[in-house]
């Protein structure tokens, strides 16, 4: 993988869109701002859109419409051409991780750390129905939390998953569960020195065709002051509710933050980090890593361009591109 643009952010870029067929990115900071960046220019300068109460860790977009969210659990929704907010929404009582548009952009999902998701629609920001599949505490009784939600490529379908690995998915027309899924595996309980818990499946996402589910997260680990388990990723023919890969990272430690599929299913792409960051290239057929790629930044997001051989990346105080190099 080539860079071939660096540009700097006042906060760490935690969540990232590109409004498609252009090099125009939007990302949430920890600065409390939704950005607008584009990198046709010649210097490439983050500009404010406008502002939350916290941090912005959830973007989605919706047309021309963005939807970002935030610890202070309000949705905010921008008119991305004019620049300006259109509505504001009290969506969630606690922190939102995650949000998510379906590919036509009818509908928006927000995850949060009070354990529901909720489903909008994205022209009128009114409130269809609130998905609860997923306990407040874990096992051990301590608060859980709901890490990510994503839409399957023809909408039928959604996908929620929590700090125990618990996997949800979701009819979207009516709101009924079709399956849930385990993967414990990214869940490590410290019953000893911390009495504390980590980890949770922070990344989700569907094949092109909707049959495999893939989870990202980090594997079981030592010192829960750290992040210092292996990064981990694991598949599912989620119809079948059988896992057929399990992909526990041999050379980087760290969350796996996302997670994308090739659009032609060729490959799977995750990327993350602990300290530094990581992206890992899966062959699913080969049942694989064929690539691990370090790079200077935990990576919170990133979204792959239209020929799926350009990388927008959102981390630790910066924005980079990244070009797949022959």
């Amino acid at each position: 993988m080539k860079v071939i643009k660096d540009i700097s952010s006042r906060g760490m870029a935690f969540a990232l869109v590109r409004v498609p067929g252009s090099d125009r990115l939007l990302f949430g900071s920890s600065d409390f701002k939704v950005y607008d960046l584009d990198l046709s220019q010649a210097k490439p300068e983050p500009k404010p859109l406008g502002e939350h109460k916290s941090y912005v860790t959830g973007l989605a977009l919706a047309g021309k419409t963005a939807i970002s969210g935030s610890y202070d659990g309000q949705l905010i929704w921008w008119d991305t051409d004019k620049r300006t907010q259109i509505r504001s929404v009290e969506a969630h009582g606690r922190w939102i991780r995650k949000v998510a548009a379906s590919r036509d952009g009818k509908l928006i999902a927000s995850v949060a750390d009070d354990m529901v998701c909720r489903l909008w629609d994205a022209a009128s920001g009114k409130l269809i129905r609130e998905l609860r599949g997923h306990q407040e505490k874990t096992p051990h009784h301590f608060p859980s939390m709901l890490f990510v939600c994503v839409f399957s490529a023809d909408g039928r379908f959604m996908a929620t998953a929590d700090k125990v690995g618990h996997i949800v998915v979701w009819e979207t027309a009516t709101g009924k569960q079709a399956a849930t899924l385990e993967a414990g595996g990214m869940y490590t309980w410290d019953p000893v020195q911390r009495k504390h818990s980590i980890g949770g499946v922070r990344s989700l996402a569907f094949s092109p065709d909707g049959k495999q589910l893939a989870a990202g997260g980090i594997g079981k680990i030592g010192n829960i002051d750290h992040l210092e388990g292996k990064a981990r990723v694991e598949v599912f023919d989620w119809q079948k509710g059988a896992r057929t890969h399990e992909y526990p990272d041999d050379k980087f430690k760290g969350l796996v933050e996302h997670l994308e599929f090739h659009p032609k299913g060729d490959w799977l792409l995750g990327g993350g980090g602990a300290n530094d960051g990581f992206f890992l290239f899966f062959d699913l057929k080969a049942k694989k890593a064929i690539r691990q790629e370090k790079v200077p930044m935990h990576i919170h997001d990133f979204t792959l361009g239209d020929k799926a051989d350009t990388i927008y990346v959102a981390g630790h105080n910066k924005i980079q591109v990244l070009e797949a190099k022959a």
